[in-house]
């Protein structure tokens, strides 16, 4: 059994229904895997969220079935997350679960209505995502030892990373075939299963043309898959997350960067140096182009050294 479902599988069956409430988180999440292409990590973070609000209707509103939950029931169920301490970040984070879940259940006439339309989430400061300054971007694919094989491994995964802004699960489902050495692009397998191309540079395609020369042999099931981990296994996304983590350390930079962060990183030097919205939002796999103007954000210092170079009633623009 699949370990996404194993918090389902080992829960005890209540009094209030809690079989179907059960059958239908498990529906849920595999139509998350299946025909939307979630990654385990985030399966997982599904399925935290929605077990959890099981396990509220079954102890604070033991009896209620899931088709009399209504909106009232959600604000209790957001009430008791307050109560047990978690932020405005977070209960946000639930009750965008809860959404996709019931918007689920209603498409499969499983619900009559939505109940979670009528709710409005906490109002959260707007905050840009952490990137690293081209400087910090630097000394960070610096860091790994080129002497090691690992190191070889890590300066590969890095660079990669920065190249092309890929999300941390479509590295690690690389491999060996979905490269096109000779022209230096890539194919990989993005949200709802949709493919696109990335290009990459010779700064990426020398680290891993290194690393694939150094690899030793590993276990005959993983051999296409491109990155292994030190036993010769597939390396997971955790372990790519802890590879990052510990170079951002080494760096003693102020920032804590994950992968993700990288790949903000990348899509805001491309635009600083002057690539267009619509083709970011290509190479990163948005669906809409308002996620990529989030994840793009220019900074305030940026903005205002372009004002002051090409305005012409700048101080720093020609005299009239």
């Amino acid at each position: 059994m699949s370990p996404v479902f194993s918090m389902l599988s080992s829960v005890q069956m209540g009094k209030t229904g809690s079989p179907n409430i059960s059958r239908e988180i498990g529906n849920f999440l595999r139509y998350l895997k299946n025909q939307r292409g979630y990654s385990p990590e985030t399966l997982r973070a599904y399925e935290a969220n929605l077990v959890e609000f099981r396990c509220f209707l079954e102890e604070e509103l033991p009896g209620l079935p899931l088709n009399q939950v209504n909106a009232r029931s959600l604000r209790e169920f957001l009430g008791f997350l307050y109560e047990r301490g978690n932020i405005k970040s977070t209960v946000a984070r639930k009750l965008s679960a809860l959404r996709s879940f019931f918007r689920f259940l209603c498409r499969n006439r499983r619900l009559p209505r939505n109940p979670a339309d009528a709710l409005s989430g906490p109002k959260l400061p707007h905050y840009l995502p952490r990137h690293l300054s081209e400087r910090e971007m630097i000394q960070l694919l610096e860091a790994p030892d080129p002497g090691t094989i690992l190191g070889k491994r890590d300066r590969a995964i890095l660079e990669l990373f920065y190249a092309t802004g890929m999300r941390v699960g479509e590295l690690v489902g690389l491999q060996r075939e979905d490269f096109n050495f000779r022209q230096r692009f890539v194919r990989v397998l993005g949200k709802g299963k949709k493919e696109r191309i990335l290009p990459y540079g010779r700064k990426a395609e020398t680290a891993l043309k290194d690393y694939l020369k150094h690899r030793k042999v590993g276990n005959p099931r993983n051999d296409d898959w491109l990155f292994w981990n030190a036993r010769g296994g597939r390396l997971s996304d955790r372990s790519v997350r802890r590879v990052v983590d510990r170079y951002i350390r080494s760096c003693a930079t102020s920032r804590k960067i994950s992968p993700h962060g990288l790949r903000h990183s990348f899509a805001t030097h491309l635009l600083e140096r002057g690539a267009d919205l619509r083709t970011i939002q290509e190479l990163l796999g948005h669906a809409s182009l308002s996620t990529t103007q989030r994840y793009t954000s220019l900074s305030t210092t940026h903005l205002m050294e372009v004002h002051r170079k090409a305005h012409p009633r700048s101080l720093r623009g020609r005299k009239s």
